[in-house]
Formats: structure tokens, sequence, C-alpha cells
């Protein structure tokens, strides 16, 4: 019943709704859209002026009477009414550049592991009023560990820590589910906020939240690096209120965002001292697994695994892991069926 349910659905769509990007997938096609996750409105009119890239430029520029809102907030819807509108843009920029997509797409969306029954039924709302047809739901990390190719239908275990914007969550899985699992909010977006809160106390300079975010990409660590990386800070000087730049290095970007950083290695840490020991003698064989665009900081799996005494990789291409994850479920009716989340809206959904 359940394949030749599946197998009527003409097109399906894979949408990691992420606190920082948004991107979406088309089955047969693969990555067709990655875009920030932000909005620009006009309070005057109350209308949406700019979505994704467009938004994103005017960060730290906008007057008074254009809010820049961010649809999800850890991972969590935050605003209902802009997420909608969000995801409608995406759903109709998909069918402008897609010309062989007509009707209303069957979608898959990656959820946190933490989410409630009331955010649960958020996504699918906002999902079906933007345009999608139907609604899945699947737990983000399982879709990320399908991306980074790990054996989750094994009976052995496998840990993940994946690092979005919003949200880290860290999970050991096996025989196709999550068997223990922690999550930790801040992540990438942290950081920044660390190197915005440092600059501000050791250097008296206000810098913006892209300005940190630029250089905790260029020259960020996690770990002590082989050679030295310098690049300039600029900003406002606090005490002077006029333009100012510095030079900084990564040991003074490392030592910025080094609380948050121990942070996420003690619950790591924590998450295996608390799973059954039969997982973690596999874990400590196959290694922990980082995916997310914040698996990307240089010298982080050296640090956890230094500290965990665990190996551990980074996935190939670690921002597009879960992308990647669904991509893979929108053409696997099986697999999707073995992890698929039951839905917030049962009266809504085809049986």
């Amino acid at each position: 019943m359940f394949k030749n349910f599946f197998s009527k659905l003409s097109k399906k769509v894979g949408i990691d709704l992420g606190t920082s990007k948004t991107i979406l997938s088309i089955q047969d096609k693969g990555i067709v859209m990655k875009e920030p996750s932000i909005v620009a409105i006009n309070n005057k009119t109350d209308q949406i002026l700019a979505v994704g890239e467009d938004a994103q430029k005017m960060i730290g520029k906008n007057p008074r009477f254009i809010t820049l809102a961010y649809p999800l907030v850890n991972g969590i819807i935050s605003d209902f009414e802009v997420t909608e509108k969000f995801l409608k843009y995406f759903i109709d920029k998909l069918f402008m550049e897609n010309i062989n997509l007509t009707g209303r797409p069957s979608v898959v969306i990656g959820i946190p592991l933490d989410v409630t029954e009331v955010e649960k039924k958020a996504v699918e709302d906002a999902s079906l009023s933007a345009g999608a047809g139907k609604v899945y739901l699947v737990e983000e990390i399982m879709a990320a560990a399908i991306g980074a190719r790990l054996p989750i239908q094994d009976a052995s275990g496998s840990m993940i820590v994946n690092l979005g914007g919003g949200k880290t969550e860290i999970a050991v899985i096996s025989l196709n589910g999550v068997v223990n699992w922690r999550t930790v909010n801040g992540a990438g977006k942290e950081l920044d906020n660390d190197i915005v809160q440092y600059a501000r106390g050791h250097f008296n300079l206000l810098i913006g939240q892209r300005i940190a975010e630029n250089i905790k990409i260029k020259i960020g660590s996690a770990f002590e690096l082989n050679e030295e990386l310098k690049m300039e800070m600029r900003g406002r000087d606090l005490i002077s209120g006029l333009p100012r730049e510095i030079i900084v290095t990564d040991y003074q970007i490392r030592d910025a965002i080094s609380k948050s950083v121990l942070t996420l290695i003690d619950h790591i840490k924590a998450t295996l001292e608390t799973t059954p020991p039969e997982l973690v003698a596999d874990i400590y064989e196959r290694g922990i697994v980082l995916t997310g665009g914040g698996a990307q900081l240089k010298g982080l799996d050296q640090a956890i695994a230094k500290a965990a005494e665990v190996p551990v990789r980074v996935a190939d291409d670690p921002a597009t892991s879960t992308i990647r994850g669904l991509t893979t479920l929108l053409d696997d009716d099986s697999l999707l069926k073995e992890i698929l989340l039951p839905s917030a809206n049962e009266e809504k959904m085809v049986r």
C-alpha cells in the first residue's frame, strides 16, 4: 500500500530548512537552490521586500522601516507567517526555474530531534500553505547520516555530530533509528557572537555579524594550526566612534570561540558516556562523523578527537550532507518509509 502510494507521486522536493541557509533539491535532479534563511519586510506595508541573498545584502544597512527576519531560530520556526512566505518564495522560484514541474509538489523536510508536536505541525502547515501538496518529515540528523553515507541500517553504532547555524545535534544511530542524542543551541551563529563579543571586550571595536562570520570562516580554528593566519577586522571604535581597522590572528579567534568549542566537546563526551557499551565499542572503531556547515571550522575534528580519544572525520562537503540525504530519500521509498515521522496533521495525509 505504501509503495503504491509513493509510486503515484510524480515529483518530490527535498528541503533542508536551516537557521542559516535553506537548500532545495528535486527528485532525479539533485540540489537546485541554496540561499540564506532571511527575509526583509517593509514594516509600513507588511510586504516582503527581499528573500535570501537579496535580503542578506541588507544586513547592517537597512533603515528602521525595514525589518530583517529569520524564519527559524535554533532550528525551530520563530514566525509562522514569515516562514510561510519564505517557503512560498522558494517553491514559486523552483517552478519558474524548472518548467517540467507542474502541480503541487510533495516535499520531504528534515526537522530537529527535539521538535515538539506543535512545532512539527507548524512546519507542515507552513509548507502546505506555501504550496506543497504533501509534506513528509524526517529527523534532520538521519538525513545528514544518509548524506554522509553512514550505515544507518546496520545493527551497529554510528555517531554523527551535525553542526548547523542555530543548533548542533549529536546522535548515535543504529537500525534506522536514533538510540541516544543531545542538542546544543547556538552552533555556528554562537561562534559569530563569540567573535563579536571578543572584539568589543579586547579591542573596544564594534563589528557586525557578517564580519565576524567571515573572520571565523577565513582564520577561525578549534586546534592549533601549522602556520599563523592573519586578517583585518574592521568596525567602529567604541571610544572615538570612528571607523577603525586592526589585524587579528588565528590564535585570538581560537581564544574567542574556545568556550563554545569546549561546551560542544563536553556534550559529545556526555553522549558517549550515556550510550550503551555495545554501541560505544562500534563508535571507537568507526569514529565520529562531523556534518553541517560548522564542521568546516579548521581543526574541529582534531580538537574533538584529542578530547574524546575517538577517531573523528569530516564528511565530504559537510554543509550539504542533510540535503544529499533528503535527495536520496526522494528516490528511495522503502528507506523513507523506515525513517518517516508520524504526521501532526494525519487527517491531511492520504492513506
